[in-house]
Formats: C-alpha cells, sequence, structure tokens
C-alpha cells in the first residue's frame, strides 16, 4: 500500500452504514500504550525513539489484521502528505508536529491505525461506520491482547496502563462517536446539551477532535475519564448519552418538518443549488452547504442524492485531499475552483 492506494478508496467509516447511520457517522477507540523498557516518547533521544520504532514496527506486521497495511514514517513525509492523513484521521495533530521517529501503520480498509512515537509510544485505534462502539470495542481488544503478548506495556498494578499525560493514565481508552446534528443546531438546543455534557463525563470537540471547533453541524462526543472505571463501563456511560442526543436530533427533525417545513425544504434546496451550480466555493461554505445537503439526503427530500457520496464529498474537498487528486500543489483560490468543479461532477 500507498498513500496514493488511500486516495482511490473510499474510508471505511465513510459508508454510511450501521445503526443510526444517518446522524452518528463513524464511532472511534483509542487505546494509549506504552513500552517499560523505552522513556516516553517526549522524554526519549532520537537513538532510543529510534530503537522503539524498529522494535514495534516488527511486532506490528506479525499481527493478522495489518500484514497487508501500509507503514509510513513522518519523516519520509511532507506537510501535504501529513495533511492528507490528518483529514482522513488516520493520525492526530501531535503526530504531525515535532520530532523525528514518528510513523504510522494503517490497514487496509483504514480500520486500524495505529500511531507510533506520538505522545506515546502507541496509540491503536479503531474507526468504523454509524454507531458501532460495540464491534469497535471487540476488535481492538483483540488487537491490544496480541500486542501486549509480544510488548512489555508500562502497567502499573494501582494505576493502570500509564501514559505520557495523566488525562489517559488507567484504562488508557477514548471511545468517541462523531454526530451530525443539524436540526439540534438550527432549533439552538445544542448550547444547553453541550453544558450538560461536562456534567455527565463527556466532552465535545469538533471534526477533528482535540482544539478544532464543530463545523458542518458535527461534533465529536468522547469520554474525559479513564482512571477508575472498567472499558465496559466507559463505553456503556458513552453509548447512553449519545443514545439521548440522537432521539433529540430524530425529534427535531420531526418538529422541523412539521412546524417549518417550507424552511426546511427552501434550506435544502437552495444549498443543493448552490454546489451544483458554483465554480469558486471555499472550504467553510461547502460544509455547511453539504451539512444540508446531507439532512435533505437523511430525510429523503433529496431522493436522488446518496448518502454515502455525500459523506466522501466531505473528505474529498478538504484541502489535502484537493491538492492529492490534482497531483500537485494549489494555492487558496486554486483550491476554491478545484473544490467546485468535484462538487459539480460528485451531485451530476
Amino acid at each position: 500500500m500507498t498513500l496514493n492506494n488511500l486516495l482511490s478508496q473510499s474510508s471505511e467509516w465513510l459508508r454510511g452504514t450501521g445503526a443510526d447511520s444517518q446522524i452518528v457517522i463513524s464511532s472511534r477507540i483509542r487505546l494509549a500504550r506504552n513500552l517499560s523498557d523505552f522513556s516516553f516518547p517526549q522524554w526519549a533521544d532520537k537513538k532510543e525513539r529510534k530503537e522503539a520504532l524498529s522494535l514495534m514496527r516488527g511486532v506490528l506486521f506479525k499481527i493478522k489484521y495489518l500484514k497487508n497495511g501500509l507503514f509510513a514514517e513522518l519523516d519520509g513525509l511532507d506537510v501535504l502528505d501529513k495533511q492528507f492523513l490528518l483529514e482522513r484521521h488516520l493520525i492526530s495533530r501531535e503526530q504531525t508536529r515535532g520530532r523525528n521517529c514518528k510513523a504510522v501503520v494503517i490497514s487496509e480498509k483504514e480500520i486500524i491505525s495505529v500511531m507510533l512515537n506520538e505522545e506515546d509510544h502507541l496509540r491503536i485505534q479503531v474507526l468504523q461506520s454509524g454507531f458501532n462502539l460495540s464491534d469497535a470495542w471487540r476488535l481492538i481488544n483483540e488487537l491490544d491482547e496480541q500486542l501486549e503478548q509480544k510488548l512489555n506495556y508500562a502497567f502499573s498494578p494501582q494505576w493502570g496502563y500509564l501514559t505520557a499525560c495523566p488525562t489517559n493514565v488507567g484504562t488508557g481508552l477514548r471511545a468517541s462517536l462523531m454526530l451530525h446534528l443539524p436540526a439540534l443546531v438550527m432549533s439552538k438546543q445544542i448550547g444547553n446539551i453541550l453544558q450538560t455534557l461536562s456534567k455527565l463525563g463527556i466532552v465535545a470537540r469538533g471534526l477533528y477532535g482535540e482544539g478544532t471547533e464543530a463545523s458542518g453541524n458535527f461534533f465529536q462526543f468522547s469520554n474525559q475519564l479513564t482512571l477508575g472505571r472498567s472499558e465496559e463501563d466507559i463505553i456503556d456511560n458513552l453509548e447512553r448519552v449519545v443514545r439521548q442526543i440522537v432521539n433529540y436530533e430524530e425529534e427535531r427533525r420531526k418538529l422541523l418538518l412539521k412546524q417549518k417545513r417550507e424552511i426546511l425544504y427552501n434550506q435544502i434546496w437552495r444549498a443543493y443549488g448552490v454546489l451544483k451550480n458554483s465554480y469558486f466555493i471555499n472550504s467553510g461554505e461547502t460544509m455547511n452547504l453539504l451539512s444540508m445537503v446531507r439532512l435533505g439526503a437523511d430525510l429523503s427530500i433529496l431522493k436522488d442524492v446518496e448518502l454515502r457520496k455525500v459523506n466522501e464529498l466531505f473528505l474529498l474537498t478538504q484541502p489535502a485531499h484537493l491538492q492529492k487528486i490534482e497531483g500537485k500543489k494549489l494555492n487558496a483560490y486554486q483550491r476554491d475552483v478545484k473544490r467546485a468543479e468535484l462538487i459539480r461532477e460528485r451531485l451530476k
């Protein structure tokens, strides 16, 4: 596999399938793990990070899920390729910055990715379509057990898995669900929900996780606590909270259809018309308009628009993807032209 192979396939989490996929875009579980025989990456020198990377690479490609995967060293990638991987949710912002001897291993269908020498030695991630945390947990738990048989994890009987950041100590588990919530935003109910979440041990972030704001009516919800609770309890709590948010969004969509039908139809068809007929469009406007088109597809107002196609456009219209598709670097103006062209072609 190469990075260009990724460009020619659709990410698994964009399939638009699975439970509640009209609202829940994807389910992700991430585990933070460190090696007991090495200093944590931020404190290790180059020689030690290089040795740790070599050890982890050798072990990872013996795991059945990763045998035919892609190994990419971040040192060998330019800024555009790093941004490309970030846009596909395969690496973090932290992984694109700073020190050398960083890498990522990606499974064939992009369900699994493992960041090496990020904040921790291993950041193991499983990402799937729809409301599917239980399957994601089963897969990542099996993968983690196989790795633990071959690697000496940093573990304390008192504290659990040891991590570079204290907020990850314990299970080292972060579960998250990405939701599309246009009706709650339009009805101005989202603010009340976000204020309540912190009391329930849930944090809300934007499309690209920590440090990003919500755009296109997308929100990521994840657990705050990793210590003092089992993995199953963490996942169960997140599922219960998000299930309520999904129900609220469904109720608001029904109310909009009943009480503000003409306004809703107008916004959806206007968004569709602008996207189909634009020759120049920036990424911010694209996200907001695609959000309305996605809502129209979910509600069968736009009957000929496929949910998967809209999901893919959210990704393909990002800056790095546009430039990878074009095969060269583009300035902001050129990206806005290319973005409009791509959308017109896809919605034809």
